[in-house]
């Protein structure tokens, strides 16, 4: 049986009801909140996914990923943002508050249970890696002023700690542990997202761009992460 929780938080009743259909239907435990305000009375932290909408009432899903975020034992839970607000900053505001993907209403079900697949997979490829504690487990990448701790999930810059989501994360990572090679935009998101993940793969650059301005001295002239 799978014990994989997944939360639905989204207003609208019905769509609430047809992806916990659906993602029943794949053997998830699937929760459903129609408020941001109901969803935080929830134990957020025993979930392994969070599916949210933007589009709610006095609390958004931006404002309640926020709170997500930078509470310790809600950080690390995947956020896949589902809603009508599809720009590209909308896109961009999503990924910075460190959500892992971004689906636009309306969707095809089929593609949403994709996705859901696609990022559990990663996480729990990430879980596995950083609950390692064999001898790696201080790993330490430099590179110029900036550190790596691989499996504290730590990146500082200098003597500065530096927040990073689970995906500019492993991205980072992965570009770090494999230095002066250089990877396409489907090759990235092959190996960060999943040669199966069906989402846009310019949703790498997006990630390469934020990655650039929190460890670049002048992001629009990279020396650390260079696009040739």
């Amino acid at each position: 049986m799978n014990e994989t929780r997944i939360l639905v938080v989204d207003d609208e009743e019905d769509l609430c009801e047809i992806l916990k259909f659906n993602l029943e239907n794949e053997g998830y435990e699937v929760d459903t909140a129609n408020s941001a305000e109901e969803a935080l009375k929830m134990d957020i932290s025993s979930y392994h996914l969070i599916l949210l909408d933007v589009m709610m009432g006095e609390i958004s899903g931006f404002k309640m990923a926020n709170m997500l975020k930078k509470d310790k034992k809600t950080a690390k839970v995947p956020i896949i943002f589902i809603t009508a607000k599809d720009t590209e900053n909308d896109t961009v505001t999503g990924f910075n508050l460190g959500a892992d993907d971004y689906i636009s209403k309306p969707f095809d079900p089929a593609e949403l249970v994709a996705r859901v697949n696609a990022n559990l997979r990663q996480y729990q490829r990430m879980v596995e890696k950083f609950s390692d504690k064999g001898p790696d487990a201080s790993e330490e990448i430099q590179v110029q002023d900036l550190r790596i701790l691989v499996n504290s999930w730590k990146v500082f810059k200098g003597d500065t700690e530096i927040r990073f989501p689970n995906r500019e994360f492993e991205l980072l990572k992965f570009l770090a542990m494999n230095p002066n090679i250089v990877f396409s935009r489907e090759k990235l998101f092959e190996k960060i997202w999943g040669y199966d993940y069906v989402g846009d793969s310019a949703t790498v650059m997006v990630h390469i761009n934020r990655i650039r301005e929190k460890i670049e001295d002048d992001p629009k002239n990279p020396k650390i992460l260079e696009t040739v």
